[in-house]
């Protein structure tokens, strides 16, 4: 387990949060394994899974773009929740499909290196709307995703389509830190679902170690 810095706690009676990118991306599963986090933390919550308006549509298109938004909470609710108080996009169609969403002063987390100039084409950009100043009302935390990932599941032998396709546990590890979810069910998941993929065991329990 890697060491973990420590970090300022604030209290917050609920949370909104929201995963998306395209449907490849494992965005229903990472959605789906947090919202079993926090069922064990012992929150109230609720949850509202967003598919694609197209199957099989482009990947990196805005009609390709899947979401999964959980609330949860100290005391009781009753819906998933309006604006998101988190945002993470896989992706800038996630992003630009997503944003407007947001709360003002959300927590804004995006995969940097997906906005790449051809998928801001797609998405509809004329520039990285991460450098041009119009996510200013949002915190936002751009996250080398593809390496930080390569790097984390390295050691145990994975590389190219197989590392990339551990980028969504990347980030359920950290959702998981930020919120303090319990990552145990996690891993318990994963060790039942790759039995027989062992290289897939050993890799993503590392993620959520974030």
């Amino acid at each position: 387990m890697a060491e973990t810095t420590s970090k300022p706690v604030e209290q917050r009676r609920a949370v909104v949060i929201r995963f998306a990118g395209d449907s490849g991306d494992g965005v229903q599963l990472t959605g789906s394994q947090f919202t079993l986090e926090s069922a064990v933390a012992g929150n109230d919550l609720a949850t509202f899974p967003d598919y694609p308006a197209e199957i099989r549509a482009p990947a990196g298109s805005l009609f390709g773009v899947s979401g999964f938004q959980l609330h949860f909470a100290s005391p009781p609710i009753y819906t998933p929740g309006d604006h998101p108080t988190v945002l993470v996009a896989m992706n800038p169609a996630a992003l630009k499909t997503n944003v407007s969403d947001l709360e003002p002063g959300g927590i804004l987390i995006v995969d940097r290196e997906s906005f790449t100039e051809q998928n801001l084409k797609k998405a509809g950009y004329a520039a990285s709307p991460l450098d041009d100043g119009s996510l200013a009302a949002y915190q936002l935390f751009p996250v080398d995703l593809t390496t930080l990932t390569a790097r984390a599941v390295a050691d145990v032998g994975l590389a190219g389509k197989a590392a990339f396709r551990c980028r969504n546990f990347f980030c359920l590890g950290l959702t998981s830190w930020l919120f303090h979810r319990p990552i145990e069910p996690t891993i318990e998941w994963v060790e039942a679902k790759f039995d027989k993929d062992p290289k897939f065991v050993a890799a993503n329990p590392d993620v959520p170690y974030f």
